[in-house]
């Protein structure tokens, strides 16, 4: 069993203004791609975010899955925070989660999210929109069981 933990990152739900409405599609599709998920877990953007990330690796989960902070705007520190955290990044999950979205929303390309491995973990940041959580999975859920296997060490499947 895989153990996601889903993470909202934003001001604005964290400080109760308005709901999130991300990190419960994200929390669902997880669960969709077999995982055992915890959260959504909301927290405001900058250290906040690093230290979601930090206790996420420490509690031994196999993969943490962000929503939101990616943007361009002065606030949006997920990116930078995720760096602060991992230790390797996986540079093709983001690429494909900013093509995944292009077609339908143009904009998709300007997330800055980012993927790596931190310990055992990894980490992956996804838009803050139900639509990039959508896309961002349907990229993710197809490899994740992969992802996980080789994180633990497993090695590539034979083609007989």
């Amino acid at each position: 069993m895989i153990r996601a933990l889903a993470v909202t990152v934003s001001n604005r739900a964290a400080a109760g203004v308005y709901e999130d409405r991300s990190g419960p599609v994200l929390a669902a599709l997880l669960a969709d791609a077999g995982c055992e998920v915890s959260g959504p877990r909301v927290v405001p953007d900058g250290e906040p975010v690093a230290e979601a990330l930090t206790a996420a690796v420490a509690d031994g989960y196999d993969v943490v899955v962000t929503t939101g902070g990616t943007g361009l705007t002065p606030l949006d520190l997920t990116p930078e925070m995720t760096r602060r955290v991992i230790e390797r990044e996986v540079p093709g999950i983001a690429e494909a989660v900013r093509l995944a979205g292009r077609d339908k929303v143009p904009t998709a390309i300007l997330s800055r999210g980012v993927a790596g491995i931190a310990g055992r973990t990894l980490i992956v940041n996804l838009p803050g929109s139900t639509g990039g959580v959508r896309d961002g999975m349907a990229v993710l859920g197809p490899v994740l069981i992969h992802a996980i296997d080789q994180i633990r060490g497993g090695d590539h499947p034979r083609v007989s």
